[in-house]
């Protein structure tokens, strides 16, 4: 089958890989029939994820066809449309048990090297490097999807591919997101990041009963999609400084949450983001964390930061003063897509969210590494590319 493989920093390859096969009875083979590349891939484009090797297939956000099924799948068989969550959970453990599946226990076969890193070993994740188990990604025509019989679930016949798509991660993360911000009714929300993720959880934001959601980017087209298909108030953090606009936008006050959707390669123009960037580039820190330390500083006294934006390892120049002094909750986490997935697909149903507005560009899958190089420059607009074999 066709693959888009990881060769390099900043260089992928369509290349042809042997087809998956059932390794387990609970495993399913998916047809991919659409996937996205998320930005969370980019980390692992510009080689900032650890045990990236040449040759892993990438990609983790997709929905496919059923084309086999192991034995101890029942319910689901060869043809049915079907979501599969990026994180892979096993059900049965104590975590998935308690609706914590990105934390699942057995669903990542190489835990030392995450047990080294973070204490910990955390779940799967497809085309994610080894660090989460090391499972071929959905850039692909073909995926075997471990622990079958718990992540998926079948598309609605009123759904389109497209809109399916998106419910597999950027959707229930930015869900998440906005989730872990206990919002009460009429709270004022902050999300930093205009990407589909930070999208989502302004859209999930109001469908939990916030008052008011501000969307914090620098590009133009970003912010007026923010604007028009999420009801955000926009600032341009090129053009005002974010914790004073925030202040001036709520009394004096500050948010009363805020969204980190960027996470470890945020961008910022003048002194901080330059150190941030030169500190990476010699591998000083493995994080740019400016919307994090923004955030802090941001939100209100007694308030949530939630941190959905993607984090690896060591960050520098925390304000933990600031968080301690304030008495702010910081609450994140992989997002636990199997705890949302029915949730999510119900809203799309109802026709209270159409994921599918964040899909601005169609590509093959032999176009891929045109596909990297336009989403991470961010060419023509680009905010989502659907890619399809």
């Amino acid at each position: 089958m066709k693959a888009v493989c990881w060769t390099g920093v900043n260089d992928v390859r369509v290349e042809t890989v042997p087809d998956p096969s059932l390794l387990n009875p609970r495993d399913a083979i998916v047809k991919v029939r659409a996937t996205t590349i998320c930005g969370s891939d980019l980390h692992l484009y510009d080689g900032y994820i650890p045990s990236v090797l040449k040759g892993d297939i990438l990609g983790h956000e997709f929905m496919g066809e059923i084309v086999e099924v192991g034995s101890k799948v029942k319910h689901l068989k060869p043809g049915d449309r079907v979501i599969v969550p990026s994180v892979i959970s096993c059900g049965d453990c104590a975590w998935c048990k308690k609706g914590q599946f990105s934390l699942c226990d057995n669903s990542n076969p190489k835990p030392a090297m995450a047990e080294k890193m973070w204490g910990h070993a955390t779940c799967g994740i497809f085309g994610y490097s080894h660090l989460m188990g090391g499972y071929a990604g959905s850039h692909a025509e073909y995926i075997r999807v471990p622990f079958a019989d718990v992540g998926p679930r079948k598309v609605p016949d009123g759904l389109s591919d497209e809109q399916a798509l998106f419910i597999s991660d950027a959707f229930p993360t930015g869900f998440m997101g906005a989730d872990l911000c206990n919002i009460q009714h009429g709270d004022t929300v902050a999300v930093w990041g205009c990407g589909a993720v930070g999208l989502f959880a302004m859209k999930s934001a109001w469908l939990l009963g916030a008052g008011r959601v501000i969307a914090i980017d620098r590009l133009p087209d970003r912010l007026a999609v923010a604007r028009e298909h999420c009801q955000a108030e926009v600032l341009d953090y090129t053009k005002v400084n974010i914790p004073e606009a925030l202040k001036e936008l709520t009394g004096g006050q500050g948010p009363d949450a805020c969204i980190d959707a960027v996470g470890m390669e945020a961008h910022e123009v003048g002194y901080e983001g330059a150190y941030d960037r030169v500190k990476q580039a010699m591998r000083l820190e493995t994080e740019r964390p400016y919307v994090l330390r923004e955030a802090i500083q941001a939100c209100r006294k007694g308030g949530i930061v939630s941190i959905m934006g993607v984090y690896g390892a060591l960050v520098d120049k925390f304000p933990m003063g600031a968080a301690m002094n304030k008495g702010l909750t910081l609450r994140m986490g992989q997002m636990h897509a199997q705890r949302y997935l029915d949730r999510l697909i119900g809203h799309v149903e109802r026709g209270e969210v159409d994921p599918s507005f964040v899909a601005t560009h169609r590509m093959a899958l032999d176009e891929a590494p045109r596909a990297y190089d336009m989403f991470k420059k961010k060419k023509d607009h680009c905010l989502r590319v659907v890619l399809t074999a």
